[in-house]
């Protein structure tokens, strides 16, 4: 699992390249033809990764309802991201894979509620979580590349 924690880490230090390099309001910006914006999907990646290993492995999330609220999947952009959010979200980008590569060290992760995606992925435990999440991030850090070019 050493590679996938290796991969995870090489991602987010490609979407801290993200939140460094871009002003708030141009991370903020919904260019036409698109349904969401850069901080979006950093948020919905930061979302998702608790969702498929932290929940689904019954163990308590780092991030709030409030954010799986706001960045969970068939959501949207409703308002600009603050400043303070915006921190936030930066944050929980390594502070989260930390815990999971801890947690997973320590073998805290021991029942896994089996998920198959809307995609047809089947997640039986969390080997298979932490894969699909490098997958799940790559589609995103794609449209954020895609969404660069527009704002």
């Amino acid at each position: 699992m050493n590679q996938a924690f290796e991969a995870t880490r090489v991602s987010r230090n490609l979407i801290l390249q993200f939140l460094d390099n871009y002003s708030l309001e141009q991370l903020n910006k919904v260019p036409e033809g698109f349904n969401n914006n850069i901080i979006w999907n950093v948020a919905h990646i930061v979302v998702t990764q608790q969702l498929l290993v932290y929940k689904l492995s019954g163990l308590p999330m780092m991030v709030s309802d409030e954010l799986v609220a706001k960045y969970r999947k068939d959501t949207k952009p409703e308002g600009d991201v603050s400043q303070a959010e915006l921190q936030e979200i930066k944050s929980l980008l390594f502070e989260t894979i930390k815990k999971t590569e801890a947690d997973y060290n320590a073998n805290a992760f021991k029942t896994y509620n089996e998920l198959t995606t809307s995609l047809g992925f089947i997640f039986k435990n969390i080997e298979d979580a932490l894969s699909f999440n490098n997958y799940h991030e790559a589609l995103h850090v794609g449209i954020m590349m895609s969404i660069r070019k527009f704002i």
